[in-house]
């Protein structure tokens, strides 16, 4: 087992250890809250970890960089743990919460959150709108894994010394005020795209992207893990180039899998970025191609809910036709070689080097 699988088991077991220390405090509250408990527990188990995983080498890629520190002290490690548990913690709530916003049905093959607690009360013949209901329920859900993410994050810190504990927590507020930043501009573009020239959506598109998910899904984690073990300004500075590139990267990746991904593998049916209004760099690509006449027919199919699977496979095809996902697929392979290229005057510990050259290659090559 190498040292990433055998964090994720790692991992695994502290956030099952923090969710059964609160299912004890719920259940003091109200037999009730038992679905919160087996929800959570659900929900957290399994998943690919990145941000943790990227907490914990740019935490080790510091310390293994400085002769007097020792990445197997069982006390350091437990920290950085508790820091990627965290973040997993609120990486659980921040999908919660972005299913209701698309009106996603379903999450990694299962069904959302809130479609759950609206199944709850349907079956239970509960009074009332079931779907609102279930909205409502998911929406507290995520906001109490929200408090919980705040919880261990800060209670795991308080251990650093002051220093780092005040350079890690900058990390992480600042993260939290930027993919909430993020996710408001999606939403936003999702209807107020229109009137915007094409090199302005192109604009808006990155931007996106950049807060919504390369900043908070490897860019903050990096710094995070690497603030907490007392980084160099160099060492900070080489991760958070690496991390923005790589993250971009990521976000791309995904843009196009929720286009043209495997339902099979992704857990979430193909196209469904189409039908919920997504304004991604693929499609203002493809927008910005095409002839005028086509452009009215293009903004009418994205967002429409009920797209057919003909629809999907018209729009995938001109997505194709116009090269927007050959541009994509260019940007993805030079964001990847330039944070791949950082790393060499890094300063980071060499085995925190090679596992982070391999993880830009995963991310930006994945399936699901």
């Amino acid at each position: 087992m190498n040292e990433t699988e055998h964090l994720r088991d790692q991992l695994q077991l502290r956030i099952d250890q923090f969710l059964i220390e609160h299912e004890s405090i719920l259940a003091r509250i109200a037999p009730d809250l038992s679905t919160f408990s087996t929800y959570s527990q659900k929900f957290l188990s399994g998943g690919k970890r990145f941000r943790a995983i990227f907490a914990f080498w740019g935490w080790h890629g510091v310390r293994a960089s400085n002769p007097a520190t020792n990445s197997d002290d069982p006390a350091a490690r437990d920290i950085i743990l508790g820091v990627g548990a965290a973040l997993e913690i609120f990486h659980a709530a921040a999908l919660v919460h972005d299913d209701i916003l698309d009106n996603s049905d379903t999450r990694r093959g299962e069904p959302a959150i809130h479609r759950r607690f609206e199944a709850l009360s349907a079956e239970a013949n509960w009074r009332g709108d079931h779907a609102a209901f279930g909205r409502g329920a998911a929406i507290l859900f995520g906001d109490m894994l929200l408090s919980w993410s705040d919880e261990l994050m800060y209670n795991t810190l308080a251990a650093l010394p002051r220093e780092n504990d005040a350079a890690a927590r900058a990390e992480y507020q600042n993260m939290r005020t930027d993919v909430t930043a993020g996710q408001y501009l999606d939403v936003l573009e999702e209807s107020a795209w229109f009137g915007h020239s094409d090199d302005e959506l192109i604009t808006r598109a990155r931007q996106i992207l950049t807060y919504k998910s390369a900043k908070y899904s490897v860019e903050v984690p990096l710094a995070l893990g690497a603030s907490v073990a007392g980084g160099s300004e160099t060492q900070l500075a080489a991760l958070r180039a690496y991390g923005l590139s790589v993250g971009t990267a990521f976000q791309l990746r995904d843009d196009i899998l929720g286009v043209f991904g495997d339902a099979r593998v992704t857990g979430k049916p193909s196209g469904d970025d189409l039908r919920e209004g997504k304004r991604t760099l693929l499609v203002a690509l493809t927008r910005r191609e095409l002839p005028e006449a086509e452009r009215a027919r293009f903004d009418a199919r994205i967002g429409n809910p009920d797209l057919s699977d003909e629809d999907i496979l018209a729009l995938q095809a001109l997505m194709q036709e116009t090269g927007a996902v050959a541009a994509v697929e260019t940007i993805i392979a030079e964001s990847v070689a330039n944070g791949r290229a950082v790393l060499t005057d890094s300063g980071l510990g060499t085995e925190a080097r090679s596992a982070l050259d391999a993880l830009a290659l995963k991310m930006s090559s994945r399936s699901a």
